[in-house]
Order: structure tokens, then C-alpha cells, then sequence
């Protein structure tokens, strides 16, 4: 047997908000919401159901409901629970989860001297916890009442019980009568008290309370000598008369409170197998189909409605699931803004408004996986309070088996993406390394035959100068495809020096100087151009690049700029041209590999230029983009960090 908690020890300003039917619980909720984020502790929001919560109509239960949602919503742990008197419910979770304060709103109801109000018992019961009221909202004149419990209540009363207790009694008083003679009036009471026993099990609370006062009356009036009248004439039956009446209604209440939990854990029970059995099937699901198929036999079983599951698709817009069928009074228009909002819509006062449908988004702990739109099979059908959870926590479960399914999606995918780059790479550089040896041979064969004595007659001396520039193209393109696959498979080192970038930038020109002689190239580089942390054999790469580039994407006698000047702890380097310029929407695709700004060219090559010059400036800890000029042409800008270059000592 476990201790009840002790007292709260107040190491933290921790707030508890019982939500419940009165106007002030949202109010209540809010309060505590900015409490809670002035001094950084956590709060708490529960909902107490107790037999007067389960006699109030669906529209007030659906509202505490919903003000509960947005406690969670707004940072809260929540928490429903059961039990025959609020006050005691509220202290014991108060206690058990160390929360020292606890907010509440002023009673609003006249009551009678003996009666006390929720605050009032707080306080007298539980003295070590601080209570905080806040002020209520003024009402309108004449109001005494809750304008969120019924008005017209009598009308709502539930009269048919009290009805069959009647019965009952009248028909044990009648079945005893002939009993009379042969029977103590002690077993003829236990008769009646047994009668209270039963009308609290079947009937309920109030009908066993009128049970208790009819058997009273009926024993005194039938069996007490005089018969059939009022008059005792031992005033020892009074005595008798009292003990009966407060046996019958203790034993009355006692037996509806163990009916009322006995219904509620037996409820509670059949929503956690439900539950647990979505569960386990969601837990062995594999795929989005299977999922959609444990969904809609859980929906159809536990709500008698039928399932529509929407799935997050390209730009965020829903798509119907794998095995998802599309239902009439599903509303695609209304499931995308539940999607947007991540809340509930459809739902009002606990009925399904005219679309009849019932919107509930899938959050998972990531991200949004997508919206169920339940459609009732009954027109009439009413969400009840328990229902509502039970079909926002099936959300919930829904939604983690969608983002595990996501996730393995992704997993597998990029799984198959490494192993195809990695075989890439490896094919790459293995053809690399055997195109090198054959393409150094035509090299030197053909330098061989331009420098043979006597010389080549024409055209072979022409024939042979053009195969030495073709193998030089294409060992650059060879080339290209080695640097690229040691990039991708992390083999790449820098070794990187002070530098200053004009030298770099020589270096680069020197090596491409047969693909610029029909271009004008302009070099705008400061004096006061800091030093730079380069591995100059790379970034030599990359600005031979960028010039081969420029010089074969626009047309003879085009100018090519290559500037540069410091911006803050950067330097931007500019390679402009006054050629036609990017193709629309490819200034991030260009830097992809294998990407070419015209898909078919007389233009040779692989389309790795630019990507292996992302990969370097990227390895130097700059970044690099392109767009086009503002009158023509096209710019490719570099920053470098400027870094803290060395003191170069002035000369004398």
C-alpha cells in the first residue's frame, strides 16, 4: 500500500489550474500561461470529472475541452482525472507533482452559511498550498448563475429514475405486506435497505436517496403498528425510523460512488485497450498503406465513422494517402487550413456542423504529417468529452507511426544516394586515373611530330596542333572528374599560404591564356588587397574555371572583369562578363554537378566547373553564387574570410 504524498515543498513557483464549466477557466488558463513565463517553471492544467461534470451537456464538456487543448498549446502538462470530490482530486495531484500554488477564480454562486465554495475548501484542506484568486468578469445585471450550465436544467432532469425507484419501493412494500405475519420487522427493514442498495446500483445517486425516504415512509406507514397510519406508539420506532434513514442513504451514496467508478474505470479500461491495440498494430506497420488501413478499422470500431487520411505532399499541399479513399463530405479546401492551423476544425459545442466532417491534424513531435477528416456514419452523432481525447491521442499515435515511416523513407533514400555517390565517385576516379596515362602519350606523341625534323608539310602540321589541343581540353575535363571525386570522398588537403591574391590570379591566367585570346579581360585588383590564406594550386583551379567558363559561354570579343575589393572581415571577388547571361531560375542549379547552363551545347564538357569551385571556396570557408549583371551578362561573386593575415615589414 503506497503513502499518500506529503506536503508540497515549495522549491519552485510551480502553478496548477483546474479547468472546469465556470466562464473564468480560460481566463485562469491565460494567467497562469504569463505567470509561467515570467518565472520559467512549468504549470499544470487538469480536468477533474466528477459525477456533476458527467451530468452537465455536451457543449459545456466540449468547451472545457477545448480550453484544456489550449492549455497544452500554450505550454502546459494536462492531465484528466476522476474522482467523487474535486477538491480532494486537486490537492492529492498538487501534492504528488510538488506544485505550491494554485490558481483559482472567485466563487460565484450565493450559498448558504454552512455551504463553502471551491476556494474555501482549498484552503481548509490543504493549508500548505498558496492560493492565488483572480478577479472575475463583470456580468450582466441580474445574473447569479453560470451562463455555461443550463438554464433550464429542470427540464433536463433526468426523471426516470426517480420514476423506477418509486416503483421498486411500491412494489417491495407490496411483495412484503403478506410478510407481515410471518417475518421479524427487523428483516423487513433489511428488505427496504437492501431495495436503496439496488436502486443506487441501477438507478443512481438522487433515485437512491428517494429510495432511502420511501422506504422509510412505506415501513412506518405499513408494517409499524398502527397500521396504516402515521401515529407510533413506542417512541423506540423513531429511533428505529432515524437509523434506517441514515443507513439507507450512506449505503445509497456509498453504492452509487462505487458505481460511478466502477463505470469510469471500465470506460477507462476499454479506451486503453483501444488504444493499446492501435498501438502495437502501428508499432509493425511499414508502410503508409498499412497505416491508413489500422486507422480506418480503429475509427470505424471505436467512433461508428468512417476515415479520410490527407498527407503532406510537394509545397506543403495535402494529397490523399496510399489506400485512402476520398469521401463526399471530406472538404480538401477545409482539411489544407486545418493543416495550416494545427487545430481541430469542424467541431462546435460537440456536434459536426453542416459539412459533416471532422478535421483533426497529425502532429508528430518534427513536423505536421498530415490531417484526418472523420465522417460520421450517423447524422446525429455526438463527440462526448472522452471520445474527443480518445480520438486526439489516436491522432497522436497515428502521427509518430507516419513520421517513423517518413523517417525510414529518408533513411533508405539517402542510404541509396551515399552508396550511388560513393560508386559514382569511385567509377569516376577510376576512369580518371586510366584516361591519364593514354592522354600524357598523345600529348607527347604530338609534340613530338610538331617539333620532327624536317618539319610536318601542311596540313599535317595543322592536323597535329589541333589533336594537342583537343587532348589538352579534354585532359582539363579529366582532370576535373579526379579533383571531383577525391572532393566528395574527403581526400582532399589544403595546403594553404599567405598569398596575395594578384599572384593567384596570374597563375590562373597563365594556364588558360589559348581560351582568352579571342576575349578582352579586364584585372581591377586593389593594392591594398589584404593577404589571403589560399591553397594557391586550388584556387588557381577555380579561377581557371570561372575564366574558361565565361570565355565559353559568351562570344568572340566579349569582356571578361575579374575585380575584387574588402568588405568587413571578407573579400569579395567578382567575375563578370557582358555575354547573354544566366539562364533563368539556374543560379543555384549551375553550381550542381553534372549541370550545364544549356542542356544541348556545341559547348563540351561535363559540367563539373562550377561545382568543383563551390567544393574549394567551400573547403577555404567562403561561399560563392551567381546571378545576372544589372545591365548584361553574367557574375560569379566569391567571398574569403580575410582571416588575421601576417605583418609584412616595410622596406627601407
Amino acid at each position: 500500500m503506497t503513502n499518500p504524498p506529503g506536503p508540497v515543498w515549495p522549491i519552485r513557483e510551480a502553478v496548477l489550474v483546474c479547468v472546469g464549466p465556470g466562464p473564468d477557466s480560460e481566463k485562469l488558463v491565460r494567467r497562469a500561461a504569463r505567470r509561467a513565463n515570467q518565472t520559467g517553471a512549468p504549470w499544470h492544467a487538469i480536468v477533474i470529472e466528477t459525477p456533476s461534470m458527467l451530468a452537465l451537456p455536451e457543449s459545456a464538456r466540449a468547451r472545457i475541452l477545448g480550453i484544456l487543448h489550449m492549455a497544452q498549446e500554450m505550454g502546459a502538462k494536462t492531465a484528466t482525472l476522476t474522482g467523487q470530490g474535486a477538491v480532494e482530486v486537486a490537492i492529492a495531484y498538487a501534492r504528488e507533482h510538488n506544485l505550491g500554488t494554485l490558481l483559482v477564480g472567485r466563487d460565484r454562486y450565493r450559498r448558504l452559511p454552512w455551504q463553502h465554495g471551491f476556494a474555501e475548501k482549498l484552503g481548509r484542506l490543504a493549508p500548505d498550498l498558496e492560493l492565488l484568486q483572480v478577479a472575475r468578469d463583470d456580468e450582466e445585471p441580474g445574473t447569479t448563475q453560470s451562463r455555461f450550465v443550463p438554464k433550464a436544467w429542470p427540464s433536463r432532469l433526468a426523471w426516470r429514475p426517480y420514476l423506477w425507484s418509486f416503483l421498486v419501493v411500491a412494489l417491495v412494500t407490496a411483495g412484503s405486506a403478506p410478510l407481515h405475519d410471518h417475518l421479524d420487522l427487523a428483516n423487513i427493514i433489511m428488505i427496504f435497505l437492501l431495495t436503496v442498495v439496488f436502486a443506487a446500483v441501477r438507478l443512481g445517486r438522487g433515485a437512491a436517496a428517494l429510495a432511502a425516504f420511501l422506504s422509510v415512509e412505506s415501513f412506518d406507514f405499513f408494517f409499524v403498528p398502527p397500521r396504516f397510519s402515521h401515529a407510533v406508539h413506542d417512541a423506540q420506532y423513531l429511533v428505529t425510523f432515524a437509523v434506517m434513514l441514515t443507513v439507507a442513504l450512506v449505503v445509497g451514496q456509498l453504492t452509487a460512488g462505487l458505481r460511478f467508478q466502477a463505470s469510469v474505470a471500465s470506460k477507462r479500461e476499454q479506451r486503453m485497450q483501444a488504444l493499446y491495440e492501435m498501438a502495437r498494430d502501428l508499432s509493425s506497420a511499414l508502410n503508409l498503406e498499412q497505416i491508413v488501413t489500422i486507422c480506418q478499422r480503429f475509427i470505424k470500431q471505436g467512433f461508428n465513422a468512417s476515415v479520410t487520411v490527407f498527407v503532406p505532399g510537394l509545397e506543403e499541399q495535402l494529397t490523399l494517402a496510399e489506400g485512402s479513399a476520398r469521401l463526399e463530405a471530406v472538404d480538401v479546401g477545409i482539411a489544407q487550413r486545418c493543416f495550416a492551423q494545427g487545430q481541430s476544425i469542424g467541431l462546435e459545442m460537440g456536434m459536426i456542423p453542416s459539412s459533416h466532417a471532422l478535421y483533426v491534424p497529425l502532429k508528430a513531435p518534427t513536423r505536421r504529417c498530415g490531417v484526418l477528416a472523420v465522417v460520421p456514419d450517423d447524422q446525429t452523432w455526438e463527440l462526448p468529452l472522452e471520445q474527443k481525447q480518445l480520438l486526439d491521442t489516436s491522432a497522436s499515435l497515428i502521427a509518430i507511426a507516419l513520421e517513423r515511416v517518413h523517417c525510414v523513407i529518408l533513411a533508405r533514400d539517402a542510404q541509396v544516394s551515399m552508396e550511388s555517390e560513393r560508386l559514382r565517385n569511385a567509377l569516376l576516379s577510376a576512369i580518371s586515373h586510366d584516361l591519364r596515362t593514354p592522354l600524357t602519350v598523345i600529348t607527347g606523341l604530338t609534340d613530338a611530330m610538331r617539333m620532327a625534323i624536317p618539319a610536318l608539310p601542311e596540313p599535317h602540321a595543322s592536323l597535329a596542333c589541333a589533336v594537342r589541343d583537343e587532348v589538352a581540353r579534354t585532359t582539363t575535363m579529366v582532370n576535373n572528374l579526379l579533383d571531383m571525386a577525391r572532393m566528395q570522398m574527403g581526400n582532399i588537403v589544403l595546403n594553404r599560404e599567405w598569398q596575395t591574391l594578384e599572384e593567384v590570379v596570374g597563375i590562373s591566367m597563365s594556364g588558360c591564356t589559348p581560351l582568352l585570346a579571342q576575349h578582352t579581360v579586364r584585372i581591377e585588383l586593389p593594392a591594398d588587397l589584404p593577404l589571403l590564406e589560399l591553397d594557391t594550386g586550388l584556387m588557381g583551379r577555380v579561377f581557371h574555371n570561372l575564366l574558361e567558363n565565361a570565355a565559353k559561354y559568351t562570344p568572340p570579343g566579349s569582356q571578361i572583369t575579374l575585380s575584387a575589393h574588402q568588405e568587413g572581415d571578407s573579400v569579395q571577388i567578382v567575375v563578370a562578363d557582358n555575354g547573354p547571361g544566366l539562364p533563368p531560375g539556374m543560379e543555384k542549379e549551375l553550381f550542381e554537378k553534372f549541370t550545364r547552363g544549356k542542356m544541348e551545347s556545341t559547348v563540351g564538357g561535363f559540367g563539373l566547373g562550377l561545382a568543383i569551385v563551390r567544393s574549394i571556396v567551400e573547403a577555404h570557408g567562403g561561399s560563392v553564387w551567381a546571378e545576372n549583371g544589372p545591365e548584361a551578362g553574367a557574375r560569379f561573386v566569391l567571398m574569403l574570410p580575410v582571416g588575421h593575415p601576417p605583418t609584412i615589414p616595410e622596406e627601407f
